[in-house]
């Protein structure tokens, strides 16, 4: 029997195998009844049957099985893609919903083969309908991405929104603390609360920047007069105050006046210090140093300590991800302010880079004047 009439005459066979498979998946599946497990699959394996038996040229095929075939007009969602949205939904993760197109393309060349036995199977039809599959399952790996994606994004946009409140009324009532002089042990409190609270809306300011830049709006940046002068010093003393214990150098050189968003620029060489601080030698100094000229300035950080390996150095500026170097010490941060340095240079059209070698590692950051 050809494979496309086997499968339009054997569907509930198969359904039963793929809802057993599906019964499995735990936790997500623990509470589906039989008709969601099986969801969109018979739509699925009807979609398949016709494919299978429509003539196709070897280019079109070449490109079904690597997951690019035409979409079909006046559809404006697949089976597959219907599929992989309710299964998001339901909370299987996407190695979940890949097992389900594995467990589908065993069973019904196990039980087609079968029914076939003792004639030997037609293998053009076992060719098409690994070439469907495939297609099924890149149609479900993309839209399953893309609601992950899109759950992301908006859990990240009300978790900086409902933060903010009670992160400001922290910070507000451990400054008030503060002011009290309600002795040594109630100023130490307060100290620490208002260091952790800074950390926190760091972290919180990071995090909205990133879900920006993958909402694809980018950083925002409101430029100004500024005078960078005033801007890194104000900086290089904070972190001095902070880390007392650790020596902060700045140098400034030529001309550093211009229109640039001093905020921005802020967090960049805050980013940029905490990082040598973190990852630098701590007998060493971190050096700040802000040069300027007619065409550009330049903002670099540079500290000893070990050479940053090179396949890390390539992937350095990519968001939430650290080194393998990076990952078992100093585990505060989320790995996205060097992510979010780079997104703020991009933003004033300039650019950034790393090196590093035995000597020292740096970061340099290059903003054009604006013209």
């Amino acid at each position: 029997m050809r494979l496309a009439d086997f499968i339009q005459q054997n569907t509930g066979r198969i359904l039963e195998e793929w809802e057993e498979f599906g019964t499995g998946l735990l936790p997500a599946a623990r509470n589906l009844g039989s008709r969601t497990l099986r969801d969109h699959a018979p739509q699925i394996l009807q979609a398949v049957a016709k494919d299978i038996s429509t003539a196709q040229t070897s280019d079109t095929q070449s490109e079904k099985s690597m997951g690019r075939h035409p979409k079909v007009l006046d559809s404006s969602e697949t089976a597959a893609q219907t599929h992989a949205l309710m299964r998001a939904r339901d909370g299987f993760n996407i190695n979940q919903m890949v097992a389900e197109y594995r467990a589908l393309r065993a069973s019904v060349l196990r039980l087609w083969l079968g029914d076939c036995y003792p004639d030997s199977p037609n293998l053009d039809d076992m060719i098409r309908f690994n070439e469907a599959i495939d297609q099924a399952v890149a149609e479900s790996v993309r839209l399953f991405d893309a609601q992950v994606e899109q759950a992301r994004n908006l859990l990240l946009g009300m978790l900086g929104h409902d933060m903010r409140s009670p992160l400001q009324t922290i910070l507000a009532t451990a400054s008030y603390l503060a002011a009290l002089n309600a002795g040594e042990k109630v100023s130490e409190a307060a100290g620490r609360l208002i260091r952790s609270g800074v950390s926190m809306n760091s972290l919180l300011e990071d995090l909205c920047d990133f879900n920006r830049t993958r909402l694809g709006l980018g950083i925002n940046v409101i430029p100004d007069e500024v005078d960078l002068t005033d801007v890194v010093a104000d900086v290089v003393e904070q972190l001095r105050a902070a880390h007392p214990d650790r020596g902060i150098d700045l140098q400034i050189l030529g001309n550093v006046k211009g229109v640039w968003d001093g905020g921005r620029l802020q967090q960049v060489i805050t980013n940029l210090v905490l990082n040598a601080l973190r990852y630098g030698a701590p007998d060493k100094s971190v050096c700040v140093i802000v040069t300027g000229d007619d065409a550009e300035i330049r903002l670099e950080v540079r500290n000893s300590g070990p050479a940053i390996d090179r396949l890390t150095l390539e992937r350095i500026f990519d968001p939430l991800w650290r080194g393998p170097d990076q990952t078992n010490r100093h585990s505060a941060g989320l790995g996205l302010g060097l992510y979010i340095a780079s997104e703020i240079a991009k933003a004033h059209h300039g650019s950034i880079k790393a090196r590093s070698d035995q000597a020292e590692t740096s970061f340099e950051v290059r903003l054009p004047r604006p013209l």
